[in-house]
């Protein structure tokens, strides 16, 4: 099954909004759990929340970008840009 990685950047000034929808985005990530390779946070310098990586497990694109459309940080309208592109694993 193919990687695709959902590249995600925060619109400006959102922090609450993350944090308001946070528990929903992490269920629905969860409810996934078994496709994830890795998720988590993209961080300014001072550590702040400013996007989202994840790197999942797919049957194919189509499949990707309906989890991401239903991801609710999406739904909330978060985010200023989102990618999901095919990934492939080189190391470890």
């Amino acid at each position: 099954m193919p990687w695709f990685a959902i590249h995600c950047i925060d619109k400006p000034d959102s922090a609450d909004l993350r944090a308001e929808t946070r528990a929903d985005h992490l269920a629905h990530i969860n409810a996934h759990k078994d496709k994830v390779l890795v998720a988590g946070p993209l961080l300014r310098p001072d550590g702040r929340a400013m996007g989202s990586l994840l790197i999942m497990e797919f049957d194919d694109r189509d499949a990707a970008i309906a989890f991401a459309n239903a991801d609710p940080y999406h739904l909330a309208g978060l985010f200023e840009s989102r990618s999901v592109t095919n990934w492939h694993k080189v190391l470890p």
